[in-house]
């Protein structure tokens, strides 16, 4: 017991060595057991655990403790023997009546202050009472499989029953709809091999020139404060130390772009959306003081490290409520939409019921596999700047690197081979990072080459947006809706960049796929003292959503009605108007809603669950049915537009070249299947080129889901510019194969090469007129999900998960299916396990404003072992979409909010724990649905011993 001194710091001299450690073997009646609790299931490192040990001996006829070891971890610097509930336990016999005089011992025993490092307090000091409590009832077993005690029960059986997870089993579901020699099929990831051999080449592994410098950055460690000095006398002798550049050293402007907000007819005012290098006040940690450049990666860490900034703090804010009480919102950002008038139902006695809540959102890091990083080198002695970036937006980086370094755009290169994710974050919060290391390669004349570590990453580039919502909703008792009055906020952080457009889109799915004759919906961006959120898989709809699926389901317990049943009653139908007053067409969510309530046999599965909720006390089960509708564009109307160039050889073979960027999404594989199937040719005869601002210019960003609909579009159209160049001479029949009829056109004098262009026509939205039809189409998905929770510690997993999906008719079935597969587990992250947790009044044990989760230590996302055990997709069949192209959907981001459905079958299962103790009214439940809030939302007597029925755990919001 004497041997742990410290945090990692033992009983051991300098001149020993730990020779063995030794376990004897249990004796008769002595039994030992093990207990952890952690953020995920595995390969995570204890949130609290502990080992119990107890013997019992016979005494007189009663078989009592006769010695106990009861120790925690995770609760203190260093492990924690319960002595007072140890020397209590001794000579008693283990029984019941025991239990409450020990749960208060333990209590005295394993304190945990209110600012304990790590947080979550009232969860840590239940689970310590949690686990013993299991580890009674585990030797109450044990002890009566040799007759000598009183057996369990049933129900509390479950409290002591060990989890074995059994293989995963998987089924796709989807019809073939060949058109062409490629579109259509299930074609294989045309970079796969390289990729899971590891030969595929992303920035990281470009070869670099010998005279590459590398970049480390000097970043803000205050909240919001004003830069007094700064001072590198000690860094300029770091070895290998090349320069430190700083606002005063950009040579063109140090701004990132200005960002312009369009009003009815006219151009609104120009706001420089943050600066390169903070010159005078910082306004959050992390932000970027300035950049220092050396031989190599480490020298250029050790020399920032030693760069010294003095500040003078600023007032910070650290919270959409406190942006909300301060008035800081960013300006020019207040959204609303109305229908109907909200205001005279609820006046009126329409509405039998109305009910009010709040919604917390939480965000969610990107965690793409690799990090932001750029290498960028001055060609013709810096008249040119090239660079290769890890972006969604090479445009975008060719553009600001312009502005920062002077240059005109024509001067600026920007290519993309591949990157290793993006998911959003890499849209418009890379072009910092590769504007900072132009400056330091543009004044030096020498490559730069500037790499974030993942903790670096995390702190500085922002993540999904959290949301405040608060509603007020009127019904009826059959549960029609009839109006809706909502409020929004997000988050925005420091700067604004895509915050306004990704309220606005939240704005517009806030109504998911319920039909409310009256809604009224405003909006607000909040600026705080965080660095800026960003774009992220979504773009804000799964927020809204998650607010609409919120209230639904507050009104199911109003009614004492299935909160599905809720939802069949409102959907959306074909022709109906939306809020914003765009016309619903080849509406299928009655379509893909029947279909999934057949595929996963809902009504018997309802029946599964309240018979095993019935049987087991500490062990729930919980189903969920969840729908989405997800609409499809860029919801600023300029950037729906696509360019590609398209090149014919004479051996037959095709050179695509299109302003998409390959990100694992397969993006490549589909344009390659199109224009393959629009010239007749084999995929194989089709290589699609690296991203470049040369070929393609004025690409919009990688993003909303739409870039298979516009580059797809944009091929096609140079494929039909070709072909008809092509047939006059094809006419002819003379050739035998497609490369003898390039040759013969060759030697014609046809162009075999083509630009192609695509818009999407009949879109646009008026925000001052809260009208229009800002999106091309809509992609309809469901989902089902079944979890099983253990109510003592919050622990839970998914038991099955079936989605189903219109999209119309697949492209290429097996990348789309991978789409939904990997869209709902990233899903799954921000709906049950990953929280985001920042300095501010809810985490006091963090410095204010600092990234406590800045790596996959204390940042979790799913594992392999989280998939869901059955895991079931299908596609809907014979639904051709008459919008895009070959009659497809979009598919990246609307399955990610179907995971959702885990989140409400975890407070389904959480809603028959509670009705255990009597507890049969609405609770809120905020994601992530984290093991502290799934147990602390599990009321029973230990829970009540730490916080009040209601306890909500705070988000960082």
């Amino acid at each position: 017991k004497d041997f742990f001194l410290g945090y990692r710091k033992v009983d051991l001299k300098d001149d020993e060595v730990l020779l063995s450690v030794i376990l004897p073997w249990t004796r008769p009646f002595e039994y030992v057991k093990e207990f952890k609790q952690a953020h995920r299931r595995q390969d995570d490192i204890a949130l609290v655990n502990a080992g119990m040990r107890v013997h019992i001996t016979e005494a007189e006829g009663n078989w009592i403790v006769s010695d106990v070891s009861i120790v925690y971890g995770g609760v203190a610097a260093v492990p924690l023997t319960a002595g007072k509930t140890e020397s209590f336990l001794v000579g008693k016999k283990l029984d019941y009546g025991l239990l409450d005089e020990a749960f208060n011992l333990l209590k005295e025993d394993i304190p945990l202050a209110e600012n304990a490092p790590g947080g979550m307090v009232e969860f840590r000091s239940s689970l310590t009472l949690s686990f013993f409590f299991k580890f009674f009832l585990y030797v109450t077993h044990e002890m009566n499989t040799k007759g000598l005690s009183e057996g369990l029960d049933v129900a509390n059986m479950s409290a002591i029953q060990s989890y074995t997870r059994p293989v995963t089993t998987g089924t796709q579901g989807y019809e073939l709809v060949r058109q062409g020699t490629a579109v259509g099929q299930p074609m294989v990831h045309l970079s796969a091999m390289l990729q899971v051999t590891g030969e595929a080449e992303y920035v990281g592994d470009t070869p670099t020139p010998p005279n590459t410098l590398h970049a480390a950055l000097v970043l803000s460690k205050e909240a919001h404060a004003r830069i007094l000095s700064i001072d590198d006398s000690v860094a300029k002798f770091s070895p290998g130390f090349a320069g430190l550049f700083l606002s005063k050293d950009v040579p063109g402007a140090n701004n990132i772009g200005p960002i312009r907000f369009l009003q009815k007819k006219n151009i609104g005012p120009i706001i420089h959306d943050g600066e390169v290098f903070a010159s005078d006040v910082v306004t959050c940690v992390g932000q970027i003081i300035g950049i220092v450049v050396a031989d190599t990666h480490d020298n250029a860490k050790a020399a920032a490290n030693k760069v010294n900034v003095k500040y003078s703090e600023l007032p910070a804010i650290l919270s959409i409520e406190e942006a909300i009480k301060a008035g800081s919102f960013h300006p020019h950002t207040t959204r609303c939409l109305s229908k109907g008038d909200v205001e005279l139902c609820f006046a009126s006695n329409t509405c039998d019921k109305v009910i009010e809540g709040e919604v917390q959102v939480g965000g969610q890091e990107h965690f793409y596999m690799e990090p932001q990083c750029t290498l960028v080198w001055p060609v013709d002695s810096g008249n040119e700047i090239h660079m290769i970036s890890s972006t969604q937006a090479p445009h975008t980086h060719q553009k600001y690197v312009a502005n920062v370094l002077g240059l005109p755009l024509s001067k600026v290169v920007c290519k993309t081979k591949r990157i290793g994710g993006g998911f959003g974050g890499k849209e418009t919060r890379s072009v910092i990072f590769a504007a900072a290391a132009s400056v330091a390669s543009y004044c030096l004349r020498r490559p730069v080459k500037i790499v974030l570590d993942r903790d670096v990453d995390m702190m500085t580039t922002g993540q999904r947006h959290s949301f405040l919502g608060k509603y007020k909703v009127g019904f009826t008792n059959d549960g029609k809706i009839l109006a809706l009055d909502l409020e929004i906020y997000n988050n925005g952080g420091n700067t604004l960049d895509l915050s306004l457009a990704v309220l606005e889109h939240a704005m517009l799915e806030s109504e998911n796929v319920y039909d409310i004759p009256n809604i009224r919906a405003s909006g607000k961006v909040c600026f705080t003292n965080f660095p800026s959120n960003t774009a992220f898989r979504g773009f804000g709809g799964p927020q809204g959503m998650l607010i609409a699926e919120n209230w639904i389901h507050h009104m199911a317990t109003e009614l004492r009605r299935s909160p599905e049943e809720i939802k069949e009653l409102n959907l959306h139908s074909d022709g109906t108007v939306l809020y914003y007053g765009q016309l619903l067409q080849n509406c299928m969510i009655h379509s893909v809603w029947d279909e999934l309530k057949a595929s996963s046999n809902f009504v018997e599965a309802r029946k599964a669950v309240n018979v095993f909720n019935s049987n087991n006390r500490w062990r729930k089960r919980g189903i969920a049915m969840v729908p989405t509708k997800f609409g499809i564009s860029f919801t600023t109307k300029f950037m729906n537009q696509a360019g590609a160039l398209v090149q014919v050889y004479t051996d037959g073979t095709v050179l695509v070249t299109h302003g998409g960027v390959e990100m694992g999404q397969g993006l490549h594989t589909k344009i390659a299947q199109v224009a393959a199937s629009s010239l007749d040719i084999p995929l194989s005869c089709v290589f699609i080129a690296e991203t470049s601002t040369d070929k393609v210019p004025s690409a919009s960003p990688t993003a909303a889901s739409a870039s298979s609909d516009l580059y797809g579009a944009a091929v096609l159209n140079a494929c039909q510019q070709i072909k008809a160049r092509m047939e006059p001479i094809a006419s002819r029949g003379n050739h035998k194969s497609f490369a003898e009829l390039a040759e013969a056109c060759y030697m014609e004098w046809v162009d075999l090469s083509a630009h192609g262009f695509y818009i999407t026509p009949d879109i646009g939205f008026d925000w001052n007129a809260g009208k229009g039809t800002p999106f091309n189409y809509f992609t309809y998905g469901a989902a089902f999900a079944e979890v099983e929770i253990d109510t003592l510690t919050g622990d839970f997993h998914t038991r099955k998960a079936d989605i189903v999906m219109d999209l119309g008719y697949s492209i290429n079935p097996a990348i789309d299916i991978g789409q939904i597969e990997g869209a709902f587990i990233q899903g799954l992250g921000w709906a049950a396990m990953e929280e985001l947790k920042w300095g501010d009044d809810n985490h006091k044990w963090i410095r204010p404003g600092h990234l406590f989760t800045r790596g996959p230590c204390s940042y979790k996302i799913p594992s392999v072992n989280d998939i869901p055990l059955n895991f079931k997709v299908s596609l809907l069949k014979g639904v051709p979409n008459p919008k895009a192209i070959h009659s497809s959907k979009a598919v990246g981001e609307p399955p990610f909010f179907l995971a959702s459905s885990v989140l409400f079958a975890i407070k389904d299962a959480i809603t028959a724990a509670r009705a255990e103790e009597g507890h049969l009214d609405w609770f809120p439940l905020d994601n992530p649905a984290t093991p502290e809030r799934i147990r602390m939302a599990c009321v029973d007597s230990i829970t009540k011993k730490f916080a009040s029925v209601y306890y909500r755990p705070k988000l960082s919001v």
